[in-house]
């Protein structure tokens, strides 16, 4: 049975059991008042309600990736970690983009790292589709401030922004309890953990010898997020995280994306079924049929 919003919202604070945080009944917004909150939100339990990853923020025609706007426009479909780039001007400052060019997705061109600031804001951002739209780039300082008391947003750091940078920036904005942050080796999530042992990371861990080693790195199970890959990993990979209390995600940009627009929203709620948890998705408004439509 499809949910109503108001319905899918009412079960999702009722299943987090343990967590006090609040969802917004006009979209879907969540606030945190602790990062020990923000553990209880995104562990794993029996009962879980998947949740989606908008890759790049989730863009849309209309909506440019990366974009505070696009991020906002995702929040009205399901409950989205915002998923989001960080690269670094010219002057040191941290802004929201994907590519090393401009290229693709503003009205610029050449490297972000070449421009400054002030330069970056006079560009306009594309969609995926081409289009200039009215939106500029956003700096991580921005969304940080749109963030509190609506979102969590998944930092996907590019170099040679530094994990001593983004973690700087985050405790700047006091923003622990609404931020994880993407690393691609455990070596890369030990950075992170010794800089701040409270932050949540979302660590690679493909097969069951990545998954046992990122295991005993010692950072707390509570403090994971386990990304498996793009392709559907072992059941034993599943479990074994869930019997740690850590939430899987799955990247289904691309392949799995392609195959959910053949045959529809039912792509997703096997996937969940089989086992993942959060689905970090180029489709946001199809995967959001999922979360309310698949069998528990």
């Amino acid at each position: 049975m499809k949910w109503t919003r108001l319905l899918s919202l009412l079960l999702i604070c009722t299943l987090l059991t343990g967590c006090s945080c609040r969802v917004s009944e006009e979209s879907f917004h969540v606030s945190f008042d602790s990062t020990a909150e923000l553990r209880d939100y995104l562990a794993w339990t029996e009962d879980r309600v998947a949740l989606i990853a908008a890759h790049r923020g989730g863009p849309e025609p209309g909506y440019p990736e990366n974009c505070i706007d696009t991020f906002e426009n995702a929040l009205h479909y399901a409950p989205c970690l915002i998923e989001c780039d960080v690269r670094m001007s010219k002057d040191s400052v941290l802004v929201m983009m994907h590519d090393e060019s401009l290229d693709r997705t503003t009205t610029g061109s050449g490297r972000v790292a070449d421009r400054t600031l002030a330069e970056l804001k006079g560009l306009r951002l594309k969609d995926n589709e081409g289009e200039v739209t009215s939106y500029v780039i956003p700096t991580l300082s921005e969304v940080l401030q749109w963030a509190k008391d609506r979102a969590i947003v998944e930092l996907d750091v590019k170099r040679p922004v530094t994990p001593e940078a983004i973690v700087a920036i985050i405790r700047e904005h006091q923003a622990e309890a609404f931020t994880v942050i993407i690393t691609y080796s455990t070596p890369t999530a030990l950075e992170y953990h010794d800089l701040n042992p409270e932050l949540i990371i979302s660590a690679s861990a493909r097969d069951m010898e990545g998954a046992r080693y990122l295991l005993a790195s010692g950072i707390d199970p509570s403090n994971l997020l386990a990304f498996v890959g793009v392709y559907e990993p072992s059941d034993s990979l599943y479990a074994l995280f869930h019997a740690h209390g850590m939430r899987a995600i799955l990247g289904t940009m691309g392949n799995l994306d392609q195959k959910a627009d053949k045959r529809g929203y039912r792509v997703y709620s096997e996937l969940i079924r089989n086992g993942a948890d959060i689905l970090a998705t180029d489709r946001v408004p199809l995967a959001s049929k999922a979360i309310g439509n698949h069998p528990d």
